[in-house]
């Protein structure tokens, strides 16, 4: 009987420790996207999250730890489902297309998350080495390698996709682009790729398969 009690209790801690980390991190995403990473402070996020302030160091060492913890769970989630609908398309530059207008439709759909994307992005080290900057760079050059994109230096084509589009993000949250942004935001991309403006248009106007029931069968040309 007393094992059992001792396991409970064991359970129960578990299950604390779980909570107080998740609202610590759903803090932390919260405050991140209003203000920025450098601006946001521990002790704002554990006063959000309703934490103790020495609670914080029970699960992160520093703030740059949870802002990698909020990477992760924020974007890194996204970024798998958006790996698997790649493994449907045949071609690169609907690869793009589609993984573009994703991104830009959920920063529309959950806005916390598309501000932490847009004031965090650009601000972190090494934005096309993580996250969803390492797949927008590793789809460019599948796209290069097999001849559909024309771009000549995959870095900086990487670099200005990035940049249009998270400033296409920053413009659908102020409202000054319409509902529309996910299809101009991939048809800026690919043009900067180099696909010629008219098939860029059609590419990124096709139907756009969900990320949730994204199956492994080809879409047949």
């Amino acid at each position: 009987m007393r094992a059992n009690t001792v396991h409970r209790t064991a359970g129960r801690g578990t299950r604390r420790r779980h909570e107080t980390r998740a609202r610590l991190v759903w803090a932390a995403r919260e405050l991140m996207a209003k203000k920025g990473i450098g601006a946001t402070s521990i002790q704002e996020i554990t006063d959000t999250a309703d934490v103790g302030f020495g609670s914080f160091y029970n699960h992160f060492a520093s703030k740059d730890a949870i802002a990698e913890a909020v990477m992760e769970d924020a974007i890194e989630s996204f970024g798998d489902a958006a790996d698997r609908l790649a493994t449907t398309l045949d071609d690169p530059a609907e690869v793009i297309a589609a993984s573009v207008r994703h991104a830009v439709r959920r920063a529309a759909d959950d806005k916390a998350w598309g501000w932490f994307l847009v004031r965090t992005a650009l601000a972190r080290g090494g934005g096309i080495r993580r996250g969803l900057g390492h797949r927008l760079a590793r789809d460019v050059r599948s796209g290069i390698e097999a001849r559909r994109f024309t771009a000549s230096d995959p870095l900086a084509a990487t670099l200005a996709a990035g940049g249009a589009i998270l400033a296409i993000i920053a413009g659908r949250l102020h409202g000054d682009i319409g509902s529309d942004a996910p299809e101009r935001a991939a048809e800026v991309v690919l043009q900067l790729l180099g696909v010629p403006a008219k098939e860029a248009r059609r590419v990124a106007n096709r139907p756009l398969p969900p990320l949730a029931a994204a199956t492994r069968e080809r879409r047949l040309a």
